[in-house]
């Protein structure tokens, strides 16, 4: 009997630390869920850039997405208007960096830059993501450190097609731009409050964001005039505002709240990977030796970095 209950005590003790490893598996997954999603977004972008202005495709997305999300999230967002109303300025800060913001630079950058670019250049936004969790505190310690740094002279090298250079269109510097913001909602993530459900979080930033967007596409459609409805502006508009935004935004905002921005941030440097290889299977781009060796520095780099 003693032996059965020393069994028994082993056993509880252990139960946590493998929960805890449970949720940080998956965790890493929902993270790598939202980059695949948001991979194929960058296709969808620069394929939207002749055919849809570009503050008109942010902000139908966002109407779409919340759409999309409303039926699921709607109940827990009206039994949680107080916490709403009192938590208003938070929510109303990451709404502008992660929803407005962000997806109209992404957008923007798409009519200068190729898809390729884009999804390489926001794989920078893990080194922010990261400078931002050692400023709030957040040891990363020296093998998360250095998958980082493996990780980033991959991308760099991939950039610079085999050697540290920069030569950037002005739509990579809206990436930058853009990868700066999306690293600071990550950050701002942290901060949500526990109270705060995540499906109330999420349809509430996808409201807000398309409100702060429509004075925007108000004038563009003033200036510019509207697009073309077209199946295919249609099927792309469906996969930004449904896949993109509500189901990757979901998934991103659990596994940041599950692991850290930072070691979320790590999984995204597999975003370059991900767009060559739809640039493969859909546009029918080839991949030479210095792009196989960039991702396999990439790939390397978020094996180490993910890892607790």
């Amino acid at each position: 009997m003693a032996v059965m209950d020393r069994v028994r005590t082993v056993q509880q003790e252990a139960a946590p630390g493998r929960a805890k490893k449970g949720a940080a598996g998956l965790g890493v997954l929902l993270a790598l869920l939202a980059t695949v999603v948001w991979s194929g977004s960058f296709v969808a972008t620069r394929g939207m850039a002749d055919s849809i202005p570009p503050v008109q495709a942010v902000f139908w997305r966002w109407v779409i997405a919340t759409l999309a999300v409303a039926p699921f999230a709607a109940r827990q967002a009206w039994q949680q208007r107080a916490l709403i109303r009192e938590h208003f300025g938070y929510i109303a800060l990451a709404t502008l960096f992660g929803v407005t913001l962000y997806n109209t630079l992404v957008h923007q950058a798409g009519l200068t830059t190729s898809a390729s670019n884009m999804g390489m250049i926001m794989a920078a936004s893990p080194v922010i993501m990261a400078l931002y969790a050692r400023l709030g505190g957040e040891r990363l310690g020296a093998r998360r450190t250095f998958g980082l740094a493996l990780a980033a002279l991959g991308v760099l090298l991939l950039v610079g097609k085999g050697s540290i250079r920069f030569d950037f269109a002005a739509g990579d510097l809206w990436m930058f731009a853009a990868a700066l913001s999306f690293a600071t909602y990550s950050a701002l993530l942290k901060r949500k409050p526990a109270e705060l459900g995540g499906l109330a979080f999420l349809l509430t930033t996808f409201v807000l964001g398309a409100l702060m967007l429509a004075p925007a596409y108000a004038v563009s459609v003033g200036v510019q005039g509207g697009f073309q409805v077209t199946p295919s502006t249609t099927g792309m508009l469906l996969y930004v505002g449904v896949f993109s935004s509500a189901v990757a935004f979901f998934a991103w905002n659990k596994a940041v709240s599950m692991i850290g921005a930072a070691r979320a941030g790590v999984v995204y440097y597999l975003q370059p990977v991900c767009v060559a290889g739809l640039g493969l299977l859909i546009l029918g781009e080839t991949t030479g030796p210095t792009q196989l060796l960039c991702m396999a520095l990439i790939l390397g780099g978020v094996g180490l970095g993910a890892r607790r």
